[in-house]
């Protein structure tokens, strides 16, 4: 006797797309390659056009997950944000993020409309979708990527805060085709689209941090759980309020990131697992729903939009974007290729699609098929373009050196500082550097556990367990310390 319950072969359909997508991610990393090319491939092998193990036609079915995979890897791009590397970077990243999206979805559809036979509309959904870089692509390759932290902090706030221009331009070029939107009507859009998002992201942040810090729930696997539910709240009320809930999600992050030390790490790693996830699967119900004998349709033109947006729209934009900032020539060129396009074009594609667009399938096509050769191009070139450009030299990724492991309510907590090379603390001595307001405590040294003196000097890759008296800025003071850099410059 047996039980069959109707979800059974889903779940296993699930698990092993899964574990198959996981495995190809770690081969992908092994030859520098994008893992989401292999996701996408995935998907449309299992697919209509592929082995039709899984039908998926419905684009509104795609539009919802990958709305749902967008939001968890915003907000995990939000919590992982360092303050300092925020503030370093706010006014040229939100300039790429405002002006530069616009300003390549208008060259985008200049040179679209110059090229392909289409209708002006159509040249202008085609730019505005193809205009924003993906988070998730762009976190990936950070995570990675040995670049000075300018440029990465740069790329980090870019990718995070430039949707809702991309959605804003998208939503209403679709609203123009079926109505006429005033001007006002359209400066009403945006700024509620922007400010409201803003707004909303900042309100729920604070509320969720509070509720984080100030409230004992119990068990520790609850807080990560609850910050799920602050970002839910986050992008619903956003939506509901006529403002961009994606903006709304990611401001979130950055303030509960920044504001919830207590429950930090727990709430990082659980959601660090959580995005991957998401964007695993976004990969992969994405390449599902696309039909591969469509796509040598669309080569030539996908091709030259590619060309012009790699080649002119990114660079062009960029450059006047930055040129008003510190930023070298090989900064900006590095910048300009490094644009990557991923899941938020394709889930954007599929606005006009839903909406019955008379060439709604074709701008999801051209758009797919841009977004393959930014990942084949763009994502596997960008330690050569690094190198090339001499950015290798003196960088690192986006990996904090210190970690914070609070101590329940006693009003101290534990920092991890990792002695990576060429820190200012390597190879000193100890008592020639206690850091401000706190105590080394122990060193892991290998296997070794050294309760130090002030004699005991500090090796490459040692882990250094400082004491510190709970405070917003403890973090930037050991990070400050760990560097040898002045306290207000951290």
């Amino acid at each position: 006797m047996t039980v069959h319950l109707p979800a059974d072969g889903w779940i296993l359909a699930a698990g092993l797309l899964l574990v198959a997508a996981i495995l190809a991610s770690g081969f992908a990393n092994r030859i520098r390659l994008p893992g989401l090319l292999l996701f996408l491939a995935l998907g449309m092998f299992i697919a209509d056009d592929g082995l039709g193990l899984i039908r998926l036609d419905n684009p509104e079915i795609a539009q919802i997950g990958g709305t749902v995979g967008l939001i968890l890897i915003l907000f995990e791009g939000g919590l992982t944000t360092k303050p300092g590397d925020l503030r370093r970077a706010a006014a040229p990243g939100f300039a790429l993020a405002t002006v530069a999206v616009a300003g390549t979805a208008l060259i985008l559809a200049a040179g679209t409309y110059l090229l392909l036979d289409v209708r002006p509309l159509t040249a202008l959904l085609i730019g505005a979708v193809v205009a924003p870089t993906d988070a998730a692509a762009v976190f990936a390759m950070l995570r990675r990527a040995p670049l000075p932290r300018k440029v990465a902090s740069l790329l980090e706030v870019e990718s995070g805060a430039n949707d809702p221009i991309a959605i804003l331009l998208t939503i209403g070029l679709i609203a123009t085709w079926r109505d006429t939107p005033s001007s006002a009507e359209w400066a009403l859009f945006a700024l509620m689209q922007l400010v409201g998002g803003l707004a909303v992201g900042a309100v729920a942040g604070l509320a969720g941090s509070w509720l984080l810090t100030r409230i004992n729930l119990g068990p520790a696997g609850v807080y990560p759980v609850l910050a799920l539910g602050v970002a839910g709240v986050s992008y619903g009320a956003a939506a509901l309020a006529g403002a961009s809930g994606f903006l709304a999600v990611y401001v979130t992050g950055l303030v509960v990131g920044a504001r919830a030390p207590l429950r930090r790490r727990g709430i990082r790693t659980f959601h660090e697992g959580l995005s991957s996830t998401a964007e695993v699967g976004l990969f992969l119900l994405l390449g599902m729903l696309v039909f591969p004998s469509d796509l040598p349709g669309v080569a030539l033109s996908g091709l030259a939009v590619s060309a012009v947006l790699v080649l002119v729209a990114r660079p062009v934009t960029v450059a006047l974007c930055l040129v008003w900032f510190d930023y070298t020539w090989r900064e900006i060129a590095f910048v300009s290729w490094v644009g990557l396009r991923g899941a938020v074009p394709i889930v954007l594609a599929t606005f006009p699609f839903v909406a019955g667009y008379p060439d709604g399938a074709l701008v999801f096509d051209i758009v797919f098929f841009v977004v393959l050769v930014s990942a084949a191009v763009q994502g596997t070139s960008i330690r050569t373009a690094a190198g090339l450009l001499g950015l290798t030299r003196g960088g690192h990724s986006l990996e904090p050196v210190v970690a914070d492991v609070p101590i329940s309510d006693l009003g101290t907590e534990l920092i991890e500082v990792r002695a990576a090379p060429g820190l200012h603390i390597v190879g000193r001595r100890l008592g020639e550097l206690e850091p401000p307001h706190g105590l080394v405590t122990t060193i892991l040294r290998g296997k070794r556990v050294l309760v130090p003196s002030a004699h005991t000097r500090i090796r490459e890759n040692d882990l250094l367990i400082v004491a510190m008296p709970r405070r917003p800025d403890a973090q930037r003071l050991v990070t400050a310390w760990a560097k040898g850099e002045s306290a207000g410059g951290a």
